[in-house]
């Protein structure tokens, strides 16, 4: 059972989104905008969160009532298997200097981010809470998932020896506006996109598809995340984590047809079965989340058109 609290306001309140210029973070920002509270960020520039004494100066300064950690070194398969140091070390840095910092600063609500990766490569499907640390993780992107799981503990380790009111969502695999569509460095979905634009636009034969296309992913909105951001911070004051996710998925290939019929695109696809597949399934048990009131309203399809349209926006400008 969830634990659940009176439905609270952010409005009036000093709220920092840290991350505001990632796609997460903006979403948020977007999504805070109907709150009638004051938005705080912080770029790199003002605020390194990975510099311990920088980031408690601003806390000091600043004095936020909220904190919404969106804040995170991100990348897919490639970029976790070629980075792995700077994935585990600066996100380790972010979090564990935001949240003591907040803490410090006498913060008492803060949401920390995490990811579905956080879960073991064979985890029951679709994926309870609490299947945290039950078994080995995905290899792949174990260093990014080992950062994350640190966040959970941390968040839960200050509501028990600070009784700080920290609590930690889980989201799906995420797209939409402000995605890093880099065909080294993203995602499965906004890569996908920028192939289907190429394969279109260069009038190729075929698109080739990173392994078999057999395995299954659940999506979700960015949007859809940044609401249900807000409803638990309104709704939601327990120490486990809280899984945010679609409750639908699909395969890999099934994935690509879609983004090529959104992109126009309709030419051959092309399995290369020598590219890892990653893990088999990873579908959210999202039933918490649902049970305190909140489900997702963005289908996927009009949401992948969003996406095309914010990549081929900023295509254009770049």
């Amino acid at each position: 059972m969830a634990e659940q609290q009176n439905a609270e306001t952010l409005a009036g309140r000093r709220v920092f989104v840290a991350g505001h210029r990632g796609m997460v973070g903006s979403a948020i920002v977007r999504r805070l905008a109907t709150e009638r509270c004051e938005i705080l960020t912080a770029s790199r520039a003002e605020m390194d969160l990975r510099d311990q004494s920088a980031t408690r100066a601003w806390f000091e300064a600043q004095r936020p009532d909220v904190v919404l950690l969106a804040a995170a070194k991100v990348g897919g398969i490639l970029a976790n298997d070629s980075y792995p140091a700077a994935f585990l070390y600066d996100n380790l840095m972010i979090e564990a200097n935001t949240i003591e910092a907040a803490h410090r600063s006498n913060v008492n609500r803060l949401l920390f981010l995490g990811s579905s990766c956080i879960y073991p490569k064979f985890a029951p499907q679709p994926i309870p809470e609490s299947a945290l640390l039950t078994g080995p993780l995905e290899p792949t992107n174990e260093w990014y998932a080992v950062a994350k799981i640190a966040g959970i503990k941390l968040a839960q380790a200050y509501r028990r020896e600070h009784g700080r009111d920290y609590i930690s969502a889980m989201p799906t695999n995420l797209y939409g506006p402000g995605d890093n569509y880099d065909l080294l460095g993203s995602h499965v979905l906004p890569a996908l996109i920028h192939k289907a634009h190429l394969a279109k636009t260069e009038h190729q034969s075929s698109l080739t598809l990173w392994g078999s296309g057999s395995p299954r992913r659940e999506f979700l909105h960015v949007d859809d995340l940044a609401d249900a951001c807000v409803f638990l911070l309104a709704r939601y004051s327990g120490e486990e984590h809280v899984n945010v996710g679609s409750g639908v998925d699909l395969t890999i290939l099934e994935l690509a047809r879609l983004v090529c019929q959104v992109v126009g695109f309709d030419g051959e696809i092309v399995c290369d079965t020598s590219k890892p597949d990653g893990t088999p399934r990873k579908l959210m048990d999202s039933s918490k989340l649902e049970g305190l009131g909140w489900t997702s309203t963005i289908p996927l399809r009009e949401g992948i058109e969003s996406a095309y349209g914010d990549f081929l926006a900023r295509h254009k400008a770049g």
